[in-house]
Order: structure tokens, then sequence, then C-alpha cells
């Protein structure tokens, strides 16, 4: 009995060391002035279905990656009202909606947008029709007290209806392959791991030559899944990375690039307004890493950087918003790259005819990436914002400047 005794007591020792040596063992935490709660939260998952409204010829379905839609009802013969709801709350006031749509006949039909009380119309609808996007004409659109009224003229051939372009996980696999990847072997695909549900988060890993020591830029984008014009961006930024020009291949031969193309798969399938499959918002998850896609990317980041002895310098988040911002840290003497955003900066205005950079500068309080780059790296970092109603030439543009910008600018950094 004592011997047993005082084996329980070892053990009762030992297994809290084991936790705190795994505890410890994971990726270092960054400290910011205003934590987070970033712990999983319930959410409401749409029930995937095709509504059927029979005597109007008329179907409406979510049955595919990326819709958003959680009900829909006749008001009358001409009209449908589609419900949309958050996956759970508190979430920004940004409604996402995507649907199917199509009829048995050639047809007018209404359908009238209801959002829960407090939330109002962002997102200017798009429509996909044999296989291209355009937005829809803004006299098919009526802003009413019941809400926004679409006009469509339906028949067999099923209409894609929503708030951005749809970018799905397998759409962002398929373009990074094929516009990125393809016969290049200095880019390389990997995985850092899974989602909550089983989805990869994928890594392309970019550079020529031997890779020890050299200086590590981050690229990311879909931490929130409606935010397409931020994606956009970045894919004619990566493109223009990749096109193995002479500024490319020397700016290759000196810097590695790790790219996220999507760091929120779950999230953008899900049809989700903003947060993951646990019902979080990823970008304020970026000091305890509690949830998959954080912990796998900050886990990745910090194992690369320390096996090729490669400094960290720089990560570009991209996001969408109202209007083009880049939101940029204040804090800039004694970081990784000092002058580098003031540099950037006059680049972009002096090669893009008409173009004015709208900065917003202030110190990362709560856990997002710009804020872990300066605060875990001394790195600089930056939140690339780009408006929702853009025109998507100029986003292309904005895009592949930057890119040619930010490479004069570092090939310049001594």
């Amino acid at each position: 009995m004592k011997r047993q005794f005082i084996s329980r007591i070892k053990w009762l020792l030992i297994v809290p060391a084991i936790l705190l040596f795994v505890h410890c063992s994971g990726p270092k935490r960054v400290k910011f002035p205003i934590p987070v709660d970033t712990k999983n939260k319930p959410i409401d998952l749409q029930i995937k279905k095709s509504y059927a409204f029979e005597d109007l010829g008329v179907w409406v379905s979510n049955e595919f990656d990326g819709a958003r839609l959680n009900g829909a009802q006749k008001l009358n013969d001409s009209t449908i009202i589609l419900r949309f709801e958050p996956e759970n709350t508190p979430i920004n006031k940004s409604p996402y909606y995507g649907f199917k749509v199509w009829s048995d006949s050639p047809k007018q039909t209404y359908f009238l947008f209801d959002y829960p009380e407090g939330f109002d119309h962002r997102y200017k609808p798009k429509r996909k029709e044999d296989g291209k996007w355009s937005e829809i004409d803004s006299l098919d659109l009526a802003e009413t007290e019941s809400g926004m009224i679409l006009k469509l003229n339906l028949s067999r051939e099923p209409i894609i209806v929503a708030g951005q372009e749809i970018n799905n996980s397998k759409d962002v696999q398929e373009w990074y392959r094929e516009d990125v990847v393809g016969n290049r072997d200095f880019v390389r695909e990997g995985s850092v791991g899974q989602t909550e549900l089983g989805r990869n988060i994928p890594v392309l890993d970019i550079y020529h030559g031997n890779v020890t020591g050299k200086p590590i830029i981050v690229l990311m984008t879909r931490q929130h899944p409606p935010e397409v014009t931020g994606y956009f961006a970045f894919q004619n930024f990566l493109t223009t990375l990749v096109d193995q020009s002479e500024l490319s291949t020397q700016f290759l031969n000196k810097y590695r690039v790790l790219v996220f193309p999507i760091m929120n798969p779950d999230g953008v399938d899900l049809g989700h307004w903003r947060h993951n499959a646990n019902g979080v918002d990823l970008n304020r998850d970026w000091s305890k890493y509690r949830q998959p896609e954080i912990k796998n990317v900050v886990g990745h980041l910090l194992r690369t950087s320390k096996e090729s002895m490669g400094e960290i310098i720089l990560g570009l988040d991209f996001h969408s918003t109202y209007e083009d911002v880049f939101y940029t840290n204040e804090i800039r003497e004694g970081t990784s790259l000092p002058h580098f955003i003031d540099d950037w900066f006059e680049l972009l205005e002096q090669n893009i005819a008409g173009y004015k950079v709208n900065e917003a500068a202030s110190n990362s309080t709560r856990p997002v990436s710009k804020g872990w780059f300066l605060y875990g790296h001394n790195a600089v970092g930056i939140t690339y914002e780009i408006g929702d109603h853009t025109p998507r030439e100029r986003i292309a543009e904005i895009g592949a400047t930057s890119a040619q910008a930010m490479m004069n600018v570092l090939l310049e950094n001594k």
C-alpha cells in the first residue's frame, strides 16, 4: 500500500510537469495590451438544401461551397424572401450572402433580402452566369423599408448571386497551382496542417538558390471569408513576385517568401460572415493561438525561421473593407525595416497614376497579425485593405505595382 501511495504521488507530480512542458513547447505567445477571448464558440450551421417554390416555378439553393442562405419563403406571386444570418454573434455588421437560383421557364422574380435586426446591407450583389461574374445593374436593385429587393430574370440556367465573387477553397487551390506554382521549381507547395473540419491549410515557399540566412517575407489572405477584393490584390501581388522578370529573379535570390493563400478555408466554404468553424475571428488569435489555423501557421513560421536561420522582416495581411487603406504600426525605429513603409508608399504614389496612399497608423492593441509581426519579431506588419467596390482593373494595378515597389525597396535595403 505504501509503495502504491508513493507511486501515485510521483505520478501526480509528473503529470503537471508534462503538461507544463507541452504547453511551453508550443509557439511562443505574444502579448498585446488588450486581450481577446478566442476560445471556441458555438455556431449555427446553415441547412444545405434547395428550396422549391413549385407554384412559382422557381428554385433557390445553397448547396455549394461558399454559399450563404439560411431560409427562403414565398411572400407573394412574384416575390421570395431570402433569410441571411451570421454563424454566431457578436460579429461585424457586414452580412454576407450567396445562393443559386433558377426557374422552369423564363420569368421575372423579385427577392427580398432579410437580415437580423441591427444588420444593414453592405455588399452590392454580383452574379455568375455562363461561368463569368458581373455586377448586377443598379436598376435591378431597390432599397425599401422592408430591406433590399433584387429583380432577376430567370431561366433554366442557374444564376449564382453573392455579395462578392465566390472563391472557395477549391477555386483558390486551382488558381495557385495553375498561376503561381505551375512549372516553377522555385515555388514549392506544402501544407502547415488542417483546420477544425480537416481542410488543408496550404503554404507556398518561394526562393531561388540556397535558403540559409535568407530574410523572410510573409504574405497571407482570407482570414475573413468574404473579403475577396483583398484576395484579388493578393493574387496580382503574388503573380508579380513569381513572373520570372529580372526584378523577380534578383529579389528571390536575396529573399524568401512564405505565402498563405487561404487562411480560413472552413469559414470560406461554409459561407461565414467572418469567423472560422469554431466561431472565432482568426485575426484576433495572434497571441495565444487557440485556433488550429493560427497555431499551425505560427508554428510553421517559427520553425522555418529557426531552421533556415532566416529573420522574419515583413508581413503583409490582405483584407477588404469599405475603402482602400493600409493599416500600419506607428513604431518604426528599431524595427527590421525602419524606412520601408515610407519608401514603399512613395513608390506607389509615383508609379500609379492619380493614386494617393491612404495610411492609418496605430500600434496594434488587440491580437492581430500586424501586431504579431511587430511585437513578436520586431518586424514590419501591415494590414493591406482593398475597398469593397474598388474597380477590379484598379485592384490589379495596385496589387502588381505594390509588389514591384516592395521588391525594389527591399533590394535597395542593405
